[in-house]
């Protein structure tokens, strides 16, 4: 199903307007879903978008790319669990990731620094215990 975004069909004092031209494709726009859920397996969507360019959505993941400060080392490593995320509680409890969301990995906590369900990939900084309290 897909939502129409165009121009409203009202006048400001309620009636209708009269229609001038068809719908456009960029107007229909498919349910966004920015969100990304941990699961058993990967799962990556390919989507075409505007002007003929794709967008590789991850739909659940596994890993992530951790940056460590101290070394200045990027290692990819096993996701355990959400242990919170400051935008919506309840993504915490149900396990889904968001950009500024904090996981646990066995490094320690890593906070997610890429927008995963727009870039397809989930890119995280070390963050020391302290810091999130």
């Amino acid at each position: 199903m897909s939502y129409y975004q165009g121009p409203d069909r009202r006048k400001p004092s309620g009636g209708l307007k009269g229609r001038q031209r068809k719908k456009r494709s960029y107007e229909l726009k498919k349910p966004f879903h920015p969100c990304v859920a941990l699961a058993k397996k990967e799962e990556f969507l390919v989507e075409r978008v505007r002007g003929g360019n794709e967008k590789i959505r991850a739909k659940s993941v596994i890993y992530v790319n951790v940056y460590d400060p101290t070394d200045k080392k990027v290692k990819k490593e096993k996701i355990s669990a959400v242990e919170k995320t400051p935008s919506h509680a309840e993504y915490a409890r149900s396990n889904i990731i968001t950009k500024g969301s904090y996981v646990k990995t066995p490094s320690g906590l890593v906070v997610i620094t890429s927008r995963v369900g727009q870039h397809g990939v989930v890119n995280g900084k070390l963050v020391s215990e302290a810091k999130t309290e």
